[in-house]
């Protein structure tokens, strides 16, 4: 059994039906509903602490949310874990309201707590770079699956391609993961991805990256699948490559490059969105490109942009050199 069918296992029904729905008929990823099923879990313990259950969702109450959300303040949790947890309470007791299954909604009027101003974590362009620059030796005439295998070498291509993907298109590393083989013709200059809400989307391919893509799928083949596996991305044994081994992949090249602070796969996302509104690029082509629903979404990253513009505004300014020469 997967760990989302052991958490699903120990939920109540209205739960648990509710997460089925999540997943086959909102068509959410299963690393969401294992994340809302992880969060719902939290408060069925909660409340069985408290005598209650969501066996029997409306004679849940509001302030059962409330106090559930003191706990958690309580247990010094991040504020932006707390928020998310209350977001898959009040989709669970929406869902079951429009289901008749309640009469009112108990996390009516149940703020979230006041969130601290982050700004998404990236690299700088010289890091990316150093991250995603090819040693010499590396740098040899492309292989094919008739080459003679170096596993070392096959799956440097692979992490090649991978890392490309992520920040030369943006991609998430759901969306990554999610390619089969199929689905990637480098060649074609663009990629159709499944994002969130199963919408799809186009992304173009940047030249280095259709290269890295086309060396990797030219010895794709000498990693058996397992079992006809489809996936784009292949791990060691052949099964489709997830999310904790890409990030060990992006740890290990980010340590080879010296990059000295910790970096996610989604960094290089947000590193992708902000070089180019630094680079002059339109902020509703990068909302697209990132395939945000909300521009609201995309503004996150025009604070960097701000304090470039500032930075230029402070060297090139006559008024602002002045203001430097009084103060």
């Amino acid at each position: 059994m997967s760990r989302l069918s052991d958490i699903t296992a120990a939920l109540p029904v209205p739960a648990a039906t509710f997460l089925a729905w999540m997943e086959f008929q909102k068509g959410a990823s299963e690393a969401t509903v294992e994340a809302y099923a992880v969060d719902i879990l939290e408060f069925e313990t909660y409340l069985r602490g408290m005598g209650a259950s969501l066996e029997k969702p409306s004679e849940i109450t509001k302030s059962m949310v409330q106090g559930f959300s003191a706990s958690l303040f309580r247990q010094g949790m991040a504020r932006s874990s707390m928020a998310r947890k209350l977001s898959a309470l009040r989709s669970l007791f929406r869902h079951l309201l429009r289901l008749h299954k309640i009469d009112s909604d108990p996390c009516a009027g149940v703020r979230n707590p006041k969130q601290d101003q982050r700004h998404p974590a990236m690299l700088n362009v010289d890091q990316v770079f150093s991250l995603l620059d090819e040693k010499p030796e590396e740098k040899s005439a492309p292989p094919s699956s008739s080459t003679p295998a170096n596993a070392d070498e096959t799956f440097r291509l692979r992490d090649m391609a991978l890392l490309e993907l992520l920040y030369g298109s943006g991609l998430r590393i759901s969306e990554a993961l999610g390619l089969d083989v199929n689905d990637v013709r480098p060649e074609s200059g663009h990629v159709q991805v499944m994002g969130k809400g199963s919408k799809e989307r186009i992304v173009p391919l940047s030249d280095t990256c259709r290269d890295a893509l086309s060396r990797w799928l030219a010895v794709r083949d000498r990693v058996p699948p397992v079992h006809g596996e489809r996936a784009a991305f292949l791990g060691r044994r052949g099964k489709r490559l997830d999310r904790r081994q890409a990030a060990r992949i992006l740890e290990e090249r980010a340590a080879e490059a010296g990059i000295p602070q910790h970096i996610s796969p989604h960094d290089l996302r947000h590193s992708f969105a902000t070089h180019l509104l630094e680079g002059g690029a339109d902020l509703r082509a990068v909302q697209e490109l990132l395939g945000h629903s909300r521009i609201s979404t995309t503004q996150r990253y025009t604070h960097l942009n701000l304090d470039a513009l500032t930075r230029i505004y402070d060297a090139a300014h006559p008024l602002a050199q002045k203001s430097e020469k009084k103060s």
